[in-house]
């Protein structure tokens, strides 16, 4: 999964999965644009990342706020910038929000975690598609998640949002198709991450008792690998999975590594999609 052809720009990479990303796409060859709101954080990434980049390669950073448009539209231009080559968007910025009864929360809060992971994905992908049209190939990544595949009782602006995802993904793979620019999704597992460390400190008064439970147990079995979810974003930044489009892959459950042989089977089926579920699909017959 070689990506020394390559540069990317990838949001919400100074801690936690993003930057777990940066360092395989970095060791896969790629230049890269680091964006997160963090520009202490940043600077430290940069200089861990730098040394390890081979040689000739960039890893650049940008403080960045993705809720806000002025800062998606600053991105995608310094990028442009700073690298020819650039053809890949991992959008990994992403927040809880606010936890509890939807009715308690507080709103603007609970609107300000989708203005992050749905409508600050949404404007990368704004930025940056006009970019990938124009040079006729491109792959969008986007992270995705638990949330998009079950319910989350009292973390709802997060499940909303991150099953919002799946669908703009699928929606903008069909757009793109004629642009020969790929668009998925990837559900990473549960990680380890400061996101788990704000459901704990929330407490089960504000989560729930089951799904506390569930991440105190997760915080001690260590959750899920973050290179999994890294490594499924190189493959889907890669030549290899060119033509692969509008899925969403899970980084611990799915065969992605040998997706590309499945290729054309994949493209006229709707494996790795969500998709209503009928009676007949659960044996019933009404």
């Amino acid at each position: 999964m070689d990506l020394s052809d390559r540069s990317a720009i990838i949001t919400g990479a100074n801690q936690g999965l993003g930057k777990a990303i940066a360092a395989e796409f970095v060791k896969a060859g790629a230049g890269v644009l680091l964006a997160a709101r963090n520009e202490e954080m940043l600077r430290a990434v940069k200089q861990e990342l730098q040394a390890s980049a081979k040689p000739g390669r960039r890893v650049e950073i940008l403080r960045a706020d993705v809720s806000k448009p002025d800062d998606c539209a600053a991105t995608v231009r310094r990028a442009a910038e700073l690298f020819p080559d650039l053809c890949v968007l991992v959008n990994n910025a992403g927040v809880y929000g606010p936890k509890g009864a939807i009715e308690q929360v507080d709103w603007n809060e609970w609107v300000a975690a989708i203005e992050i992971n749905l409508f600050g994905l949404v404007r990368m992908c704004r930025e940056m598609i006009p970019l990938l049209r124009h040079k006729g190939y491109g792959k969008i990544v986007n992270l995705s998640g638990g949330g998009a595949t079950n319910p989350l009782p009292r973390i709802s602006a997060y499940a909303a949002s991150k099953a919002a995802v799946v669908r703009m993904t699928d929606t903008l793979a069909e757009e793109l198709k004629d642009a020969r620019v790929d668009v998925n999704a990837i559900a990473p597992g549960a990680l380890n991450t400061r996101l788990l460390d704000e459901v704990i400190e929330a407490g089960p008064d504000k989560v729930g008792k089951a799904f506390y439970e569930r991440s105190l147990k997760q915080q001690r079995e260590g959750g899920a690998p973050l290179d999994k979810g890294a490594r499924l974003a190189v493959f889907l930044a890669s030549k290899k999975s060119d033509g692969i489009t509008g899925r969403l892959i899970s980084a611990l459950w799915d065969d992605w590594q040998n997706l590309p042989s499945k290729r054309d089977e994949l493209s006229t089926s709707d494996v790795y999609t969500l998709r209503r579920i009928v009676p007949e699909d659960r044996g019933m017959k009404w």
